[in-house]
């Protein structure tokens, strides 16, 4: 029975933004040629952490949401333990309310990031309006 899971991991500061995304494509790939299926990615950025680990003050956090069997959960964490780039990583089973929450949150994240695209293009119109409006001139007493 597939079950729906959200891992979140921890790479290493010093990593460049192509090896972030090497990493990130390792991990989906290794969910998806294991029979599990991504549903959702989300990077999180360069993060400071709440205490150092590994005498590091910061990381870069990415969310991954995939379906799939539970054996694949242990093989996903050995392949994190493996790595030397991850440098924590948790992953949670998510139950009905869990998923529900977490669609509801990406649909409104998805309308916020649609509305935000809509704000710059009414800002556009605007200035254009206020050029063909002539300035008053306030009347000063002699």
């Amino acid at each position: 029975m597939l079950k729906q899971y959200e891992t979140v991991f921890i790479a290493t500061p010093v990593l460049s933004e192509a090896q972030m995304k090497e990493a990130v494509a390792k991990y989906t790939k290794f969910i998806t040629d294991n029979g599990g299926e991504v549903v959702y990615e989300e990077d999180w950025g360069l993060r400071q952490l709440a205490y150092p680990i590994q005498h590091k003050a910061s990381g870069f956090y990415y969310l991954i949401e995939f379906k799939s069997e539970p054996d694949l959960v242990a093989k996903l964490e050995t392949q994190y333990h493996r790595d030397e780039r991850i440098v924590r990583f948790l992953t949670v089973a998510m139950d009905k309310d869990a998923v529900a929450y977490a669609e509801k949150r990406r649909a409104n994240k998805a309308a916020r990031k649609a509305a935000a695209a809509a704000a710059p293009a009414a800002e556009a119109e605007v200035p254009a309006a206020e050029e063909d409006v002539e300035p008053i001139e306030e009347a000063t007493e002699e």
